[in-house]
């Protein structure tokens, strides 16, 4: 529908109709890049940007439905290659299966299997293999807290403060439990600092430079 409202226009011109057409919604392009393999029986979009309430933070969620679980859960880096992420992990925290991504923009994705029960794990002690893992899970974390402040959540995010805290803060070596979204993301930088110089190891910082500048608006 868009590009035909753009090759109505009379200031448009066929280039601009062909760059419009090739230019596919992010909804279109995790449908189209999980949506192809062989054991996805069902994809679908979900959740608030589904139900037409979502906010400029708010994460794109995906149910899938599979007829094989550990051959799609295998070949998902693959799959999601196309889409560039900027961190590509599995859910510790969540009930169900969940491939989370990170996009440029930022944009958090989750591809959700509601079908494959998922044990919650314990905090991870921080090492020096490990350490960028906590990293992309804490970044991840943060933005859809965001998402959960602009949409007036406030019980819900002093909650999933607290959790943040006790799973993912002190095992860092933090002592101070944050108020917000804000103080958290300073909290962490501190304990993130001080681990990085105790095991001698610097995570990278490219995921924290497309984030943090939201996640403080």
């Amino acid at each position: 529908m868009a590009a035909t409202m753009i090759f109505r226009m009379a200031s448009t011109t066929p280039r601009q109709v062909s760059v419009a057409r090739m230019k596919p919604s992010l909804d279109q392009q995790v449908l189209s890049a999980v949506g192809g393999h062989p054991a996805v029986r069902t994809i679908d979009l979900a959740g608030s940007r589904a139900e037409g309430r979502a906010t400029a933070f708010s994460d794109w969620d995906f149910l899938v439905t599979t007829d094989d679980f550990p051959a799609l859960a295998r070949d998902l880096p693959l799959l999601c290659a196309p889409l560039a992420p900027l961190a590509a992990q599995w859910d510790p925290l969540s009930p169900e299966q969940c491939w989370m991504l990170m996009l440029a923009g930022p944009a958090k994705v989750d591809v959700i299997f509601p079908d494959e029960p998922h044990e919650l794990e314990p905090p991870r002690a921080p090492t020096r293999e490990n350490l960028a893992d906590v990293d992309r899970h804490f970044w991840d974390w943060v933005l859809w807290l965001r998402s959960k402040q602009e949409s007036g959540k406030r019980e819900f995010v002093a909650a999933e403060l607290e959790k943040l805290f006790e799973y993912l803060l002190t095992p860092l070596g933090a002592t101070t439990r944050p108020d917000s979204v804000v103080e958290a993301v300073a909290v962490y930088r501190e304990a993130r600092g001080a681990t990085e110089r105790r095991l001698g190891v610097e995570v990278p910082r490219e995921l924290e430079e497309a984030v943090a500048s939201t996640v403080l608006a």
